[in-house]
């Protein structure tokens, strides 16, 4: 490697096998426990769990270290109704044929449609951006790398930070998102909208459509060589 300031790691942690294991063992339990929700609870949540689960995205691997992202956490009533009246027309146009016949077909077995009440009913959304330009510092103007890839994996974080908290999330991309960018006031230049979480306690009569159950296999998704 070339030359550059650097520190011991020191605050790495190594367990012995069978606490790996086990430890892998339970995150992967966590994790088949976190479900993508439709109904909400409008219980409130506190501004603190949601700040924490921020930061944890904020640890994110990116391109260069420039963290080219911005999260905007909405539990104004008032800005969660634009967003659901904005989000509600595009979303009319693309189950009126916008989407096309395919796309329309792979969706009903999940039950979506143009109507999404909990983008008003629970308590936060977090609209995720993405910056084309940036840097470690918030004042830098570089150009940002694997913007794609970094703001994918800080969004990952995001949504299993929320999930270990004890909150249920969904993931909208209504297409185009541009709307957000007005509503949240945000940089229209350097901001591009990547992703709206919706984060809260899930209604006493939640479900969860038996197709999204349905896991590929370990051999389905990996190949070890």
């Amino acid at each position: 490697m070339q030359d550059h300031q650097s520190q011991p790691l020191n605050d790495f942690i190594e367990y012995p096998h069978d606490e790996m294991l086990n430890r892998a063992n339970e995150f992967l339990t966590t994790s088949q426990r976190r479900h993508s929700i439709r109904s909400f609870s409008d219980r409130p949540v506190p501004k603190n769990i949601i700040e924490a689960c921020i930061k944890a995205a904020g640890t994110a691997p990116s391109g260069a270290n420039h963290q080219p992202w911005h999260f905007v956490a909405i539990n104004s009533s008032d800005v969660k109704k634009q967003i659901r009246d904005a989000a509600e027309k595009l979303e009319r146009s693309f189950y009126e044929g916008r989407a096309g016949e395919e796309w329309l077909d792979a969706l009903k077995p999940l039950g979506t449609d143009a109507n999404k009440p909990y983008l008003e009913h629970a308590p936060w959304l977090i609209a995720v951006f993405s910056q084309k330009k940036g840097g470690v510092s918030t004042d830098d103007k570089n150009t940002n790398y694997y913007v794609h890839e970094s703001v994918g994996l800080a969004t990952g974080f995001l949504i299993q930070a929320l999930h270990r908290s004890g909150l249920a999330t969904l993931t909208h991309t209504p297409k185009p998102m541009s709307f957000l960018t007005d509503i949240c006031g945000r940089d229209r230049d350097n901001e591009r909208p990547y992703m709206l979480l919706i984060a809260g306690y899930p209604s006493d009569d939640a479900t969860i459509p038996a197709h999204a159950l349905d896991k590929k296999s370990i051999d389905e998704i990996a190949t070890f060589i």
